[in-house]
């Protein structure tokens, strides 16, 4: 569901949580449009935790540890290279507007960026807000073969480590398809998402430079 398309009106990083809390997240037509509007999907995509799928090849990546991972290190960066233009994806729903709750939200300790480094360069990401122990994540990006992957692996051994229970994707892809990801009508997903933002979890209970040993403990026995 769509609701006030082009809005103007003022939303603030405490409105976004309580958003969040029960469903909705805001998105803009565009990176040059500066209006925003809310989205509370009939299918919602979730990404079971305890039915995380992790294919083999990734995993043998993951374990060559490729890829320097970072936790909450440069959220510029990262939401700079969710918005870029890419072949895939030429255009990008990240506007100013959703740039400066996002930040504001990254320095008030609920949004969390999970980075792929290679060579002192940034390569890959993702990033996302935790509300109790929800995870809603927002986008990924990679400029390296894998990198948003591994770095996607790492999210999901951290929400297990730190207790949470609802990892929420917005919508699916088939590139999410293939590690599990579902859509579950809205009703269902309203169940999920009550008991996760009303439970407790901590995103930086995994030590950041986790070995990919632990990373692979975490996710291994629902691959």
């Amino acid at each position: 569901m769509r609701a006030g398309a082009g809005s103007r009106f003022e939303i603030t990083p405490e409105v976004l949580l309580k958003a969040y809390a029960i469903g909705v997240f805001p998105m803009a037509e565009s990176a040059d449009d500066p209006g925003l509007f809310w989205v509370e999907p009939e299918l919602r995509g979730v990404l079971p935790l305890d039915a995380f799928h992790l294919p083999r090849r990734l995993a043998r990546t993951v374990r060559q540890a490729p890829f320097e991972i970072r936790v909450d290190t440069d959220f510029g960066g990262v939401i700079d290279g969710c918005a870029a233009s890419v072949e895939a994806r030429p255009k990008t729903w990240i506007n100013g507007r959703i740039r400066r709750l996002y930040a504001r939200l990254f320095e008030l300790g609920h949004c969390h960026t999970v980075e792929a480094w290679k060579d002192g360069e940034l390569v890959g990401g993702l990033y996302g807000l935790a509300l109790g122990g929800a995870f809603f994540g927002e986008s990924m990006f990679t400029r390296e073969t894998d990198a948003s992957k591994v770095a996607l692996v790492h999210l999901v051994a951290r929400l297990r480590a730190g207790g949470f229970t609802l990892l929420d994707t917005q919508f699916i892809t088939e590139h999410l398809r293939r590690f599990g990801a579902v859509e579950i009508p809205r009703a269902e997903y309203q169940k999920l998402l009550e008991r996760a933002v009303s439970g407790e979890a901590d995103f930086q209970r995994l030590a950041g430079g986790a070995t990919s040993d632990v990373v692979l403990q975490l996710v291994s026995h629902t691959s």
